[in-house]
């Protein structure tokens, strides 16, 4: 005697997992949402101040916005002070998270899970909270308005010491028999069996760096007060403080003259980007 097959039952649920109408037209809605003032720094900067608060598509275009900002402020060196701020902050935090990173995940030494919580606990502390000791350091070694300044007390990196300990100590012991054998030192291993091994972190962690440090504002407007040291985002507050008033289209052009590097990087690698978050666990 054969049963009642429920052939119904099966397509139900296949068709309940897949996304529907509305996920999709939530997803655009929140796009769309989440781009509105990309779009409108876009619009203003491309057309003359008196079509900034008014949608036209007959508007004129122009580029004259872009050729103001760049001459009402030293674009060219606040590019420079930024560039070479994240790259030195950069090369400081891999090379020392990498060599704290390898001590935590393969050396036993006395105090090592008690330094590591510590450096867990960094992880926790918002960096604001420092602004003011972090200010006499400075004063005390005589940095004020100068590049290392603003990079100093970002050079250590907790976030970067625990994913690579963590990424470290899933690597294979026997890995670093077989270079002992071969004769390799511990920095050699490090360097050629770690490290390579490690990239996809590398290249997640330095995205994640140069993006906040390219964006960080509060600690650089702090700490500097001439066009020498000033990075791009202090800069740009030049626009703000006019007696004439605030010109929407001249801070646009900036702010997207400001951006477009990390714009730009993003488009033409974002492929990149995403497999490198992947590859590292990051979320």
């Amino acid at each position: 005697m054969s049963l009642p097959v429920n052939t119904h039952s099966a397509p139900q649920r296949l068709a309940f997992n897949e996304p529907g109408w509305l996920d999709t037209l939530a997803a655009w809605l929140l796009a769309l949402l989440w781009m509105l003032p990309l779009l409108y720094a876009v619009w203003t900067a491309f057309h003359p101040a008196e079509f900034a608060t008014r949608l036209e598509l007959a508007a004129p275009l122009t580029l004259d916005n872009f050729r103001r900002a760049w001459l009402a402020a030293p674009f060219a060196r606040y590019f420079f002070n930024t560039t070479l701020l994240v790259a030195m902050i950069l090369a400081a935090q891999l090379l020392l998270a990498t060599l704290a990173a390898y001590a935590f995940a393969r050396y036993h030494f006395r105090g090592r899970n008690l330094a590591f919580a510590l450096v867990l606990v960094q992880l926790m502390v918002m960096p604001d909270i420092l602004l003011v000791e972090n200010y006499k350091t400075m004063a005390t070694v005589g940095l004020i308005d100068s590049l290392p300044a603003i990079g100093l007390p970002y050079f250590a990196s907790a976030f970067a010491i625990f994913l690579l300990r963590q990424t470290f100590m899933s690597i294979p012991k026997e890995l670093d028999d077989a270079a002992r054998v071969e004769g390799a030192s511990a920095l050699q291993t490090l360097w050629r069996v770690y490290v390579p091994l490690a990239k996809p972190v590398y290249t997640a962690f330095a995205l994640v760096s140069v993006s906040f440090h390219w964006n960080n504002f509060l600690w650089p407007l702090i700490v500097t007060n001439s066009v020498n040291a000033r990075p791009l985002t202090v800069g740009l507050q030049i626009f703000s403080s006019v007696d004439q008033g605030i010109d929407w289209s001249i801070i646009t052009a900036a702010t997207l003259l400001s951006s477009a590097p990390l714009l730009i990087a993003f488009l033409l690698f974002q492929r990149q980007f995403v497999q490198s978050f992947m590859r590292a666990g990051i979320k």
